[in-house]
């Protein structure tokens, strides 16, 4: 069978990689001149920065999209820091007064009969998690604590790249589940793009191909199935047709079906899926800045949720002594016209966190409207399949319940590739 992939970002990728070595004829379009999409590197002064996802895997080396990258025969290595995940409490900003607390021991800073009510209740929220509930209101029921509500923000800012208000609580916990399950996060040596560029290889040794600069124009519906795709007017046949442009995208490449009453449903239910937006700011460092490998989750600060400085796992990210550090904030869509402002912000907050050391601003980059964060925010995601027969949507317009930025996005091929493959 005759597979098209449209996008060769994460999700394009691990999915032509899986059904290529399942013996599908695969051929991939990507828009771009490049592969790997939000998901690879760009030199910058001798600096590997990203184009978009953190050189970070939310569950390192024993999470879905490690699991997935194995399977598909893709060789990447994955290093964790072992528990390398702190909360930075301020006591006294001005004098740069802090605690940096481990994440998994946050509640100490709560009165003991905050921290009794937080177990109680995250215990029976795991079992039962209320519906139509956000993770920031299920915070204000059960805990009176104003730190407790900046520790989600941080962390949803962070992971999610919304605020906890825009989380469902259903969602909230089913992260969380996760992270008892796979643990926290690890880099892969060389970064996203040691990901992207090992999928890529795996898809041609497979027999499958890759083209770049080609811009799929229309998705071909005939009796109600996807047959194909068109590019500067010539039809490329398909059984089956990938989409990791999310939904929003997906659907205006369909022409044909936009009076079907069925996929007017569709269509309704695409309103719901909301992109998250956020700023990414990278510094160049003379100097350790947070001296581990892992996160820095900064519910203190005004703006940046969280930061990381992968080069204490892999060095070579950097020129030879220095480090990457990097600061992601959430951006609410009601912002985006004041972006420079919100940029300031999270500029002055770092200069806070890291006053007195030695470092500059090296890029700020920002993600929304068609480069956002996620096609579709976590909580918002409506699956993988479509009303169209062998259309589905991969990526991250289209996660797996409870995945994190990347691993939700490898949980959503892994449903995908169970809808077709059937196992």
């Amino acid at each position: 069978m005759k597979v098209i992939v449209i996008g060769a970002g994460l999700g394009g990728l691990l999915s032509a990689a899986k059904l290529s070595g399942a013996g599908y004829e695969v051929e991939v379009f990507e828009r771009l001149p490049m592969t790997g999409g939000r998901f690879t590197n760009i030199d910058i002064k001798g600096y590997q920065l990203t184009t978009g996802a953190l050189h970070m895997l939310p569950h390192g080396p024993t999470g879905p999209l490690a699991q997935l990258l194995e399977e598909v025969g893709a060789d990447v290595t994955i290093k964790r820091d072992e528990g390398k995940a702190f909360m930075r409490i301020f006591e006294d900003i001005d004098n740069n007064i802090y605690e940096d607390l481990p994440f998994g021991k946050f509640g100490k800073v709560f009165s003991i009969w905050n921290r009794i009510k937080l177990a109680y209740f995250m215990m029976n929220t795991r079992r039962n998690p209320p519906r139509d509930c956000s993770f920031a209101e299920w915070l204000s029921k059960h805990l009176d604590e104003p730190l407790a509500h900046q520790m989600a923000d941080s962390f949803c800012g962070w992971a999610l790249s919304l605020k906890a208000a825009d989380v469902p609580v259903e969602e909230a916990f089913e992260i969380f589940e996760n992270l008892y399950r796979h643990g926290g996060p690890g880099v892969p040596i060389g970064g996203c793009k040691a990901v992207t560029d090992a999928l890529a290889d795996v898809v041609r040794n497979n027999g499958g191909t890759i083209h770049t600069d080609k811009e799929v124009s229309e998705i071909i519906i005939e009796d109600g199935k996807a047959s194909g795709v068109i590019i500067d007017g010539l039809k490329y046949p398909a059984d089956l047709v990938l989409s990791n442009i999310g939904h929003h995208y997906t659907n205006d490449l369909c022409k044909d079906v936009q009076s079907d009453e069925e996929y007017k449903k569709y269509q309704n239910k695409i309103k719901i899926v909301k992109p998250s937006a956020g700023v990414k700011i990278c510094l160049a460092a003379n100097e350790p800045l947070i001296g581990h490998g892992g996160v820095l989750f900064t519910p203190s600060a005004r703006r940046v949720n969280g930061i990381n400085e992968v080069t204490n796992i892999d060095p070579n990210l950097a020129p030879q002594g220095k480090h990457l550090v990097m600061a992601h904030q959430t951006t609410q869509w009601d912002r985006i016209p004041y972006l420079e402002d919100e940029i300031d912000l999270g500029i002055k907050d770092l200069e806070e966190i890291f006053a007195g050391k030695d470092y500059e601003v090296l890029l700020t980059q920002s993600y929304y409207n068609g480069w956002p964060v996620n096609r579709s925010s976590s909580g918002s995601d409506i699956g993988n399949t479509t009303p169209i027969e062998g259309l589905y949507v991969v990526g991250d317009g289209a996660k797996g319940k409870g995945g994190i930025e990347v691993e939700g996005v490898a949980l959503g091929v892994k449903n995908t590739m169970n809808l077709i493959l059937g196992n």
